[in-house]
């Protein structure tokens, strides 16, 4: 599981509990600006999330790490797909994110507020 944070520029990603051991990561920081897009996936398939390194699959519990797919690199970090969102981005150590979330609707509705008010302040 993993709690959403913001600074005034960044989305900033906290891996909690033993997900930090399956991951290999505490945390990821996020530049606003190299976020292209955010959506709930309450239907991926974390049962195929390409080759991984390093990471944890368990078929069925948890996907968690870095992944190769379709020649991208993945963060993943879900047990149960239901709660899923995805994170695409450019510019970054990783073309998307997927991670699960306690309530996947509004952590997407947050984090395109967040985007939208970032946007905002830097064309004033």
């Amino acid at each position: 599981m993993v709690d959403i944070s913001f600074t005034d520029d960044t989305l900033i990603l906290t891996i909690l509990g033993l997900d930090q051991l399956w991951t290999f990561t505490h945390q990821l920081a996020i530049p606003f600006a190299h976020i292209r897009g955010v959506y709930a996936n309450p239907t991926i398939d974390a049962n195929h999330p390409g080759l991984r390194l390093p990471g944890a699959y368990f078929p069925g519990v948890i996907t968690a790490g870095t992944f190769y797919q379709d020649g991208q690199r993945l963060f993943w970090d879900v047990h149960d797909p239901a709660h899923a969102i995805v994170i695409e981005l450019h510019d970054e150590r990783f073309d998307q994110l997927i991670i699960e979330v306690d309530d996947p609707e509004g952590v997407v509705r947050a984090i395109w507020a967040a985007l939208r008010s970032h946007t905002q302040a830097s064309a004033e």
